[in-house]
């Protein structure tokens, strides 16, 4: 059973965002190992606090992000 982890910043992503990553990385899993691992694919998105994850020694947060996408 294929399980795919995705870990992001807290509050940068909508539920909606979410939902849409979880059926297009199902999809591309499925893509290379086959229809019938569908049903037992599994996608879990883990929020990390805004600050509590870092790149290049300096934080990241959910308002650099959105500084970073504008």
């Amino acid at each position: 059973m294929p399980l795919v982890q995705i870990k992001g910043v807290s509050g940068y992503l909508t539920l909606e965002q979410k939902q849409e990553i979880i059926r297009k990385v199902t999809d591309a899993v499925v893509s290379v190992e086959g229809e019938g691992l569908r049903q037992v694919t599994w996608v879990l998105i883990e929020d990390v606090a805004s600050g509590a994850w870092g790149v290049g020694g300096h934080p990241v947060t959910t308002e650099a992000l959105r500084a970073m996408n504008q």
